[in-house]
Formats: C-alpha cells, structure tokens, sequence
C-alpha cells in the first residue's frame, strides 16, 4: 500500500511524546525542499516522560523495523508514514503525527 514518504521535518514521537528526529537523512534526496529518512538510520529522542513504577526509563533512539519495498535513496529503503520502530531500551513504538503529502512511495 502506498504512503507518504518521511522527510526530516516530520513529525515524530515515541509513545510517550518524546520528539524523535533523524540522526542522518539522505541528502541528495529532497521532498517538500527537505531531505528524505531511510531504514537503516536510527532516530534519536528527546523528551521522553516513560517510567517503570517511578525509575525513569525514556526512549532514546528508535529504530526501523519496516520500510518502503519499492523505493530507495542512496540503496536504502525510505520510510514511509505507516513504517514501524522500536524504541531502545524499552521496546515501545513510535507515532507518525505529520509528514509531507506529495510524494507517496510502496
């Protein structure tokens, strides 16, 4: 199914409303003028309120765990608006709130 490729403007949060931003875009692909997110490279999040019974334990980087199939940037998969993360150390998901809506990938 088709979706809306990430940018690095996107906006993106861990379950716990830490704000989540990619540690190395592509640069040499642009949509909206904004450089695109691939797989491989993690998300680093600041923010993060996760606790376990009062000891704080916030997510500190999300990685991907699905992508694009069909469409790549720099021979890595581009993340799209319904690709998947698992944030470290706790093992929670990330929310996809915004992203562009002119360039849709598979």
């Amino acid at each position: 199914m088709p979706g809306y490729i990430l940018h690095q403007g996107a906006s993106v949060l861990c379950m716990h409303a830490g704000q989540a931003q990619p540690t190395a875009p592509n640069p040499r692909v642009k949509v909206s003028g904004q450089a695109v997110t691939t797989q491989p490279s993690p998300y680093a999040i600041a923010g993060c309120t996760f606790n376990v019974s009062g000891v704080p334990s916030p997510c500190v980087t999300a990685q991907w765990v699905t992508a694009a199939t069909r469409v790549r940037a720099g021979g890595a998969p581009v993340l799209l608006q319904d690709s998947q993360a698992i944030c470290a150390p706790n093992g929670t998901g990330v929310n996809i709130l915004m992203t562009q809506v002119r360039v849709k990938g598979i």
